[in-house]
């Protein structure tokens, strides 16, 4: 029976569509489809700053099953720099991508085919020094001559690679034409040979059965993501058909659609981990230029005026002065401080919530504007999801909430907790600060604040 390889794309796609996932997100998808029975996860290539380096590593070596597969740059610099953040991952793999169509040749490297040929096997060569499971990615195969993507196929394999896959990034091709191509490529080349089908004309999982009935021993699929195959049609279609197909693959059949639903709406209960202590302990120190203030906001996702940016480096300089280095964290919280305050617009009177192991959390929230009371009263998952639904009843407009952080100012039973909420709007993050010895308190500050800094900036 010959078993079906499936990778999943899904951080990695999530990245390229720039939908923000904090890291907790990220190591719960990973986690998540580590436990499902995916063969190997796709991380989102690097961006060059330090704090998502350390993400990647840190979801990398939390895989216990599944390989750590990560685009590996096309420079012996970032080829090195990928190796060194995966190397740690129970079953590393370095990809290399590259395109075999024409107009991406031309397009993206300015290059034919005879010097791309010479491409793959120099970064080829490299990784395979450094990752024996190198993996060789052809982007826009299904636009590409075929006889050109399978010499692309074979000179990977000569230069040490071990896989290929060929990628239908134009969403052209359709079940009946991955045969040929299959078996042009496996006519040239022994490797395993994987896919990435499209489902922009709702083809995908046609497309990926043909293929492997025409010979391809590995599919890539994402979660949640429409335009690509999916990973649960991937199960069912294995346990609908596994027998007469004869294949088998790793993924928990039976338990792939409750593992794998909560990457679209995680669990709260659970304790959310914690951002890596390197990646949130010497990102900035007293030596750091003004440049370097900015250029590690501008990284958490946050864009400032020159003023507000000028406001963030004066709380910097006062906290450094006080401690030896600040970490990510501790910068969002001085953003929140110090940058975009704003005159309130909404001020918080009074908040009631209820909550137990036995009912359905309940808030009622009442807020001042210009004078006049407003209340809102809401259900929802837990206490703090209830008041921030509340909250949005009386605004009547629901933001993105991208993160929210609590952390203990003092010690003790009677110890003040601060809340960092991060609300995305209009394509822009704002960040909202709350203190109060009540955590539920802590919280709904924080996101009035983040929603007065919003409306004044929309109006």
């Amino acid at each position: 029976m010959k078993t079906v390889i499936v990778t999943d794309i899904t951080l990695r796609v999530s990245a390229e569509k720039k939908e923000v996932l904090s890291f907790r997100e990220k190591l719960h998808t990973a986690n998540c489809l580590d436990k499902a029975g995916v063969d190997v996860i796709e991380l989102p290539a690097l961006s060059g700053t330090k704090e998502d380096a350390v993400i990647a590593k840190t979801i990398a070596e939390s895989l216990t099953s599944a390989a750590a597969a990560i685009n590996a740059g096309v420079t012996e610099e970032s080829i090195n720099t990928a190796w060194e953040t995966i190397r740690g991952a129970k079953k590393p793999v370095l990809q290399i991508v590259l395109p075999a169509s024409t107009v991406q040749m031309e397009y993206l490297y300015h290059i034919k085919a005879p010097q791309m040929a010479e491409k793959i096997t120099a970064l080829v060569s490299a990784a395979v020094r450094l990752c024996h499971d190198t993996a060789f990615v052809i982007a826009d195969a299904t636009r590409a001559d075929p006889v050109f993507t399978a010499a692309c196929a074979k000179i990977a394999e000569e230069a040490g690679a071990a896989s290929v896959t060929l990628c239908d990034d134009s969403g052209v091709f359709f079940p009946t034409d991955w045969p040929a191509l299959v078996e042009a490529v496996l006519a040239e080349c022994s490797l395993p040979l994987y896919i990435q089908p499209s489902n922009a004309l709702d083809m995908a999982a046609a497309s990926a059965v043909s293929a492997v009935m025409a010979g391809a021993a590995g599919i890539k699929t994402a979660v949640g993501q429409i335009e690509y195959f999916s990973t649960e049609s991937a199960a069912d279609i294995y346990r609908a058909k596994s027998d007469e197909m004869g294949i088998s693959c790793r993924l928990d059949v039976t338990a792939i659609h409750r593992i794998l639903a909560s990457i679209r709406t995680p669990d709260e209960t659970p304790a959310e981990p914690e951002i890596p202590a390197e990646a949130d302990s010497g990102l900035l120190d007293a030596t750091c230029t003004a440049e370097d203030i900015r250029n590690a906001v501008v990284s958490l996702g946050y864009e400032l005026t020159d003023e507000d940016h000028g406001k963030v480096r004066e709380e910097f300089a006062r906290v450094i002065a006080k401690k030896e280095t600040i970490g990510a964290r501790e910068l969002e919280a001085i953003v929140a401080t110090a940058a975009m305050q704003v005159p309130s617009t909404y001020h918080l009177v009074s908040y009631v919530v209820n909550s137990g192991n036995i009912i359905t959390a309940t808030a009622n929230v009442t807020l001042e504007k210009n004078g006049e009371t407003f209340s809102g009263v809401s259900i929802g998952d837990g206490p703090i999801d209830a008041a921030f639904h509340a909250i949005e009843q009386i605004i009547g407009h629901h933001y993105e909430l991208d993160d929210f952080q609590v952390h203990a100012v003092t010690g003790g039973r009677e110890a003040v907790g601060s809340s960092l909420i991060r609300l995305r709007a209009n394509g822009r993050l704002y960040a909202g600060n709350g203190i109060s010895t009540d955590i539920i308190g802590a919280c709904v500050r924080a996101y009035i604040n983040a929603v007065n800094k919003i409306i004044y900036d929309e109006n």
